[in-house]
């Protein structure tokens, strides 16, 4: 797949709303841009001895890549899939698979990374096929499961080797993190770090106010943003949105959004439209971003009451609003949510 393909399915919410304003030269404020996992990054931070940190942060996001990008056939993760014997796993992935294991428990399933050979066959990876058949469905579900597979003293054991893991539906967002625990190792404490739509912010802009984000209205849209909804300001946090406006496919008139729900075999159906996060760090908003959007309203409502670390800001569908959705805000969301109306 092609980098220029690749750019057209990620999720560009708010990328370039509010990252620069009110920042000018004499801030000592740092701006830096590029391509990594398919993908844009854009990064702003405050130094007072105006170090460029991009190389280091390229070799970061490069090595980042060599672990857990399905893309990469040469990595870690493929190496997993493709049932390369003896790999060696690094810190990048196990983090990635603790926190998968721990989001898997926390959702009852819904979020599940070996959901990676159904998102393959509805035509969402890279190794798409896009094969809407009941039997292949059915197939594939009898080795979709995290608890066949396991990572003990830094290698990973599949109780069936059918099993592939897919990390892409976090991996931005603890990449997110890794930028952001590199540039504060450096002594930079005002940054904000944004890889594919998921960020985090640390400290202020130059003239005292947080950074701010935008969050899209959740309009059918493959390529380009949509009207801003509503504007976040992120106190020393992260933010990931997932939605299903962007990644979707039309096949006899139906529609089919590229969140595969594991337990179904086929793309989640129900109210939400998006699902905006916060939370301490990238990796955990990111995650339990995509499996509150398979979960649905009225589940993500309820375990989400459970877990006031997290807050979140949740449009759905409602046919009797002017609009044609509605949105859910957790108890604490209007401390940094700003409604555009």
């Amino acid at each position: 797949m092609t980098r220029k393909a690749r750019l057209k399915m990620k999720f560009f919410f708010w990328i370039f709303l509010f990252l620069i304003k009110g920042l000018n030269a004499q801030d000592s404020t740092i701006r830096i841009e590029g391509y990594t996992q398919g993908t844009t990054y854009h990064i702003t931070y405050i130094d007072t001895l105006e170090r460029d940190f991009q190389p280091e942060i390229e070799t970061i996001l490069h090595n980042f890549d060599l672990s857990v990008s399905t893309y990469n056939p040469n990595s870690i993760i493929s190496k997993i899939n493709n049932n390369v014997p003896n790999v060696i796993v690094d810190q990048y992935f196990t983090e990635c698979f603790n926190k998968a294991k721990e989001v898997w428990k926390h959702t009852n399933g819904a979020f599940d990374p070996t959901v990676f050979p159904l998102v393959n066959l509805w035509g969402f990876g890279p190794l798409s096929s896009k094969t809407i058949d009941k039997s292949k469905i059915d197939s594939i579900k009898q080795f979709v499961s995290f608890q066949l597979i396991d990572l003990k003293e830094g290698k990973i054991i599949k109780k069936d080797k059918r099993v592939r893991l897919d990390f892409n539906a976090f991996a931005q967002g603890y990449s997110v993190d890794v930028i952001a625990a590199f540039l504060r190792s450096r002594n930079v404490q005002s940054y904000v770090v944004e890889i594919g739509g998921e960020v985090a912010a640390n400290g202020q802009k130059p003239n005292g106010n947080y950074w701010q984000i935008g969050i899209e209205k959740p309009i059918d849209n493959h390529d380009s943003t949509n009207p801003i909804k509503a504007i976040a300001t992120l106190h020393n946090m992260a933010l990931a949105t997932s939605g299903n406006y962007r990644k979707f496919f039309i096949e006899n008139g139906e529609r089919f959004a590229h969140h595969i729900d594991p337990k179904t075999g086929y793309p989640a159906k129900n109210k939400l439209l998006s699902a905006s996060v916060f939370a301490k760090d990238c990796i955990s908003s990111d995650a339990y971003a995509t499996g509150i959007l398979v979960m649905g309203l009225e589940k993500a409502i309820a375990f989400l009451s459970l877990h006031p670390e997290l807050q979140a800001y949740l449009i759905y569908a409602d046919n009797n609003s002017s609009d044609g959705y509605k949105v859910y805000e957790t108890p604490l969301i209007n401390s940094y949510i700003t409604e555009i109306k």
